[in-house]
């Protein structure tokens, strides 16, 4: 049967080469695992929201009935507690402030409660396994991508992450830095949202205003901020495919099917594929082995990543995330291409 081959397979210990036996955890791993989603306001989110009760069942996971902290910490701290005190043995989540989660992973570092973060790595504080991807490489893609097409002249807002999150900083900083070594002829406008579209609407309007000719958009996250943003070009008459010397290049960051549907529409340019369903799948499959008492080392991965150590003894497995344009949109491998089919 299919199941009992994917059983076998993670009871195989998956990463050849990568994980160790270690002594102590629960057998096979039958341990209840809490999983707090960050919030369901982006449609990258709500997309890795559907794909958790899949993996779960994949993974032959006990999965406690999740929890939504709404972008709001006091809320992912009362949620962990919550789930804590009904039994959790290992815990998933996705922290948006990563600086304010450290005494809560204490807490549960001291009560031997492992924990998987997903998409965003802790300040401080220890976790058992970060499911990430390079979020540098995003904001250099993003760079690369742009100051190619405009050929180094012009100007580009930039809808920054919120910077209490390291994936803002990751994107922002790396974005900066490629554009100011590689193409110093483009002005860059650093709109910081809080990865609030509201925000993003309004620096756009306000920069359209000021500065007509701008001829770039760098968007940190797609769920969040493309159906605002191709609003807001519309409305002021500056919504031209992709070919039309009128139009505005944006590379964006997520993979949801709205994004494609946009590059195929000529309506954005690019964006870069974050892993949603596979954040699901190793954010579960690394819970379930942390029950199991299973460790990992630093090195690639048989599923295309590299385990890197990112100081404090935290691991970190780096996914792929690629850069989907008009030639690769249709590609049936990505997730965005899958999702609901």
């Amino acid at each position: 049967m299919q199941r009992r081959r994917i059983l076998s397979i993670v009871s195989g210990i998956a990463l050849l080469g990568s994980v160790a036996a270690c002594g102590g955890g629960a057998a096979g791993g039958g341990g209840q695992i809490g999983v707090d989603f960050p919030r369901a306001d982006s449609d990258f989110w709500n997309s890795y929201i559907k794909y958790t009760p899949q993996f779960a069942k994949e993974l032959d996971v006990r999965l406690m009935s999740p929890t939504n902290s709404q972008n709001d910490v006091a809320k992912l701290v009362a949620n962990v507690q919550a789930m804590t005190s009904q039994g959790a043995k290992a815990i998933v989540m996705a922290p948006q402030d990563t600086g304010a989660i450290a005494t809560t992973l204490g807490q549960l570092e001291q009560k031997k409660i492992p924990v998987v973060t997903v998409d965003t790595r802790p300040d401080k504080g220890k976790a058992y396994m970060v499911v990430r991807a390079d979020n540098k490489a995003y904001g250099e893609k993003a760079c690369k991508y742009l100051g190619e097409k405009l050929g180094n002249k012009g100007k580009v807002v930039e809808f920054q992450g919120a910077l209490s999150s390291i994936n803002g900083r990751d994107r922002s900083e790396a974005f900066a830095s490629c554009m100011k070594q590689n193409y110093p002829g483009i002005t860059v406008f650093e709109e910081p949202t809080d990865w609030l579209d509201t925000k993003a609407a309004a620096a756009l309007q306000t920069r359209l205003t000021q500065h007509p000719d701008i001829n770039g958009i760098y968007m940190q996250a797609g769920g969040v901020y493309l159906a605002s943003t191709l609003q807001v070009l519309r409305s002021a008459g500056k919504l031209f495919p992709a070919g039309d010397p009128r139009h505005i290049t944006i590379v964006s960051n997520d993979g949801i099917p709205q994004e494609f549907d946009a590059i195929r529409k000529g309506e954005i340019d690019a964006t870069v594929s974050q892993p949603a369903d596979s954040y699901a799948k190793w954010a579960l499959f690394y819970a379930k082995a942390a029950i199991e008492g299973k460790t990992f080392k630093p090195g690639p991965t048989d599923h295309d990543s590299t385990i890197i150590e990112v100081g404090n003894g935290v691991l970190e497995d780096q996914l792929p995330a690629p850069l989907v344009t008009k030639d690769n949109v249709d590609d049936p491998k990505l997730w965005g291409n899958q999702i609901g089919k």
